[in-house]
C-alpha cells in the first residue's frame, strides 16, 4: 500500500487522494479480517444480471452488497427485497465499516485537528483555564510524538512543534496566571524543545519546496539542481536521527511526565500566580488589548527604509497575539473574532513570506559552500544561483507587500472591534 500520493499510479484515485494528502501519508488504523465470496446470478439465457458479494467479518456483522448492472435493474431490486424480507437483512451506508473499524480504535472520523477547539467559562479562574489550555497543547504533543520519531511525515513534526510554540506563548502571555517559578522552569524546557526540533522542521520545509525551487528555475537549469536535493535528503536524516534520539532520552521523558503531572494536580495543591484567581475573561480581556496595541505601534513605526529586524519583531508579536486570540474565542462572539484573526492571518502571512524567503535564501548560500566538498558539477551552483536570485524577488514582492497588509489590519472598522471586545474593562 503506498503512503504517498505520488507514489499511486496515475488514474482517478490518485486524482481523488492527491488534493487531500497533499504532503500526509495515509498510515493503517484498524484491520478488519474478512472472506470475501461473490455470486453472478444469471437469467434463462446465462447472461449476468446481478453480482452479489458478500464479506464475512471476525468482529463485525457480514454484509451482502448487490452491484446494479444496467439494463437488469429489476433483478437488483428482486434479489434486495427478497434479502431484506425473506432474510429480515437491514440495510446500512457504505461508511458504516469505517466507523467501525475507528470504534475498535477508541477512535472516530474527524477527531483530531491541529487547530484549537477550546471552551472556556468566561467566570473560569485564570489558573483553571490556563491548565485547560496547557492540557489540551500537550494532548496535542503525546499525539504526534511517535511519529514524529519515526518521521512519518513531516506534518506530524509541524503540529508537534506548534503546540510548542503555543504552550510558550501561554507561558509568556498568560500572565502571572501560573506562578512564576513554574513558568520559568517550563519556559527553559519548552525552549529547549524548540530549539531541537528547529532543524529537521527547517530540512522539512526545503524539501516539500523542493518542486517550487525547480519550477522557478529555467526548463535548461530544472535538471541542474538535483544534486540540491540530495544534500537535503541527506542533512534532512541526520537532523532526524539526532532529533528522534533527544526525544527519546531520558531528559526529555522525565520533564514531560513532571509537566503532565503538575497540570494533573488540583488547584488547591498547587502554589498561585498573582493573576491566578482573577477571571479568566478579565485577563484575556487585558492581554489581547495590551499585545494588540503593541502590534498597532510597531506596524506604524515601520516605513520602507525599516530594516528586517522590525519586520521580525513584529512578526514574533503578531503571533502572539494569534495565540492569545484562539486561545480564548470561546470567551467572544465567534463571527467579531472569526473576522479579527482572519485579518490578523493576512498580516501574518506577509511577515511570515518576508523572514521565510530570507532565511532560504541565506540558506541556501550556505549550502552551496558545504555542497563544495562533493564534487557537484559547476552547473548546480549556477542553478541554485538562479534559486538564490528567485527567492530574494519573493522576499522583496513580501516586503512591498506590508503595507498594504497592515493598512488592512490596522483599518478603523478592526481598530473598533478590537477596542469594542476587549477594552472596556482594560
Amino acid at each position: 500500500m503506498p503512503h504517498f500520493c505520488d507514489q499511486f499510479r496515475d488514474g482517478r484515485l490518485k486524482t481523488q487522494l492527491s488534493p487531500l494528502l497533499e504532503m500526509r501519508a495515509l498510515l493503517p488504523l484498524s484491520q478488519l479480517p474478512h472472506q470475501v465470496h461473490r455470486i453472478n446470478v444469471l437469467n434463462q439465457d446465462k447472461k449476468t444480471v446481478l453480482r452479489i458479494r458478500l464479506d464475512e467479518y471476525e468482529s463485525l456483522p457480514n454484509r451482502i452488497s448487490l452491484q446494479r448492472l444496467k439494463g437488469y435493474e429489476k433483478a437488483a431490486e428482486k434479489v434486495s427485497l427478497l434479502l431484506q424480507q425473506a432474510l429480515q437483512l437491514k440495510t446500512t451506508t457504505p461508511c458504516s465499516i469505517l466507523d467501525h473499524a475507528l470504534k475498535l480504535q477508541s477512535r472516530k472520523a474527524l477527531d483530531y485537528s491541529s487547530k484549537l477547539s477550546i471552551k472556556l467559562d468566561p467566570k473560569m479562574r485564570a489558573d483553571q483555564a490556563s491548565v485547560i489550555i496547557f492540557q489540551q497543547l500537550l494532548r496535542t504533543m503525546q499525539i504526534n510524538e511517535s511519529n514524529t520519531i519515526a518521521d512519518v511525515d513531516s506534518e506530524f513534526l509541524h503540529d508537534f512543534r506548534v503546540a510548542i510554540r503555543r504552550t510558550r506563548a501561554g507561558l509568556s502571555q498568560i500572565k502571572h496566571a501560573l506562578p512564576s517559578s513554574v513558568v520559568a522552569r517550563y519556559a527553559v524546557f519548552f525552549a529547549w524543545l524548540g530549539q531541537i526540533t528547529g532543524q529537521t522542521r527547517d530540512m522539512d520545509v526545503y524539501l516539500l519546496s523542493y518542486k517550487q525551487y525547480k519550477a522557478a528555475l529555467p526548463v535548461s537549469l530544472r535538471e541542474d539542481i538535483t544534486p540540491l536535493y540530495a544534500f537535503l535528503k541527506e542533512k534532512k536524516g541526520q537532523a532526524q536521527k539526532d532529533l528522534a534520539e533527544k526525544l527519546s532520552s531520558s531528559t526529555y521523558r522525565k520533564e514531560l511526565a513532571n509537566w503532565e503531572q503538575y497540570l494533573k494536580e488540583p488547584l488547591e495543591k498547587k502554589d498561585k500566580g498573582e493573576n491566578a484567581t482573577l477571571s479568566i475573561k478579565e485577563l484575556a480581556d487585558q492581554r489581547i488589548w495590551k499585545v494588540f496595541k503593541r502590534v498597532i505601534k510597531e506596524g506604524e513605526s515601520i516605513n520602507k527604509s525599516s530594516p528586517a529586524e522590525e519586520l521580525h519583531e513584529l512578526r514574533k508579536t503578531c503571533k502572539k497575539l494569534r495565540y492569545l486570540m484562539e486561545f480564548f474565542e470561546s470567551l467572544y462572539p465567534k463571527d467579531k473574532m472569526k473576522i479579527l484573526i482572519k485579518s490578523l492571518k493576512g498580516l501574518q502571512s506577509v511577515l511570515g513570506d518576508f523572514q521565510d524567503y530570507e532565511v532560504q535564501e541565506t540558506n541556501i548560500k550556505h549550502f552551496s559552500e558545504e555542497m563544495m566538498a562533493n564534487n557537484v558539477p559547476p552547473n548546480t551552483f549556477l542553478a541554485m544561483g538562479v534559486l538564490v536570485q528567485y527567492l530574494d524577488s519573493i522576499r522583496c514582492a513580501a516586503r512591498n507587500d506590508f503595507a498594504r497588509q497592515f493598512a488592512l489590519f490596522e483599518k478603523a472598522e478592526n481598530q473598533s472591534t478590537f477596542k469594542y471586545l476587549f477594552a472596556h474593562k482594560a
